[in-house]
């Protein structure tokens, strides 16, 4: 089956850095595109990030541009969210995802920012932040 697991969340002071992980097993990433959400207690998942099948094109919510870097590496079916000058209220649980088609089959039915535009996910991982 396909699975994703998140790494790297845990505690980290306001302007600090952490850097996230997700690895994908169960099938290859090489042709698809990846995002990571976010949650914040008693809300819904938001978008944070999109970087699309070879990591050439990347974009991000307004919240966490600047700050944030999504990079993916298919050698190792992983994909990465480097957090930067984080903010207390980054403090979320984070997704990673990952679509189980091409393209061509999300791209007049949905954004990429939209979480329809997936079909797999991670457990995630909780990221505090504190103040």
């Amino acid at each position: 089956q396909v699975q994703l697991v998140e790494y790297g969340g845990g505690l980290v002071q306001a302007g600090g850095s952490l850097k996230l992980s997700c690895v994908v097993s169960g099938r290859p990433v090489s042709n698809y595109a990846m995002g990571w959400f976010r949650q914040f207690p008693g809300s819904s998942r938001e978008f944070v990030s999109f970087i699309n099948y070879n990591g050439g094109s990347t974009y991000y919510a307004d919240s966490v541009n600047g700050r944030f870097t999504v990079s993916r590496d298919n050698t190792k079916n992983t994909m990465y969210l480097q957090m930067n000058a984080l903010k207390p209220e980054d403090t979320a649980v984070y997704y990673c995802a990952v679509r189980g088609k091409s393209d061509y089959y999300y791209s007049y039915t949905y954004t990429d920012s939209s979480a329809e535009a997936y079909d797999y996910w991670g457990q995630g991982t909780r990221v505090t932040v504190s103040s």
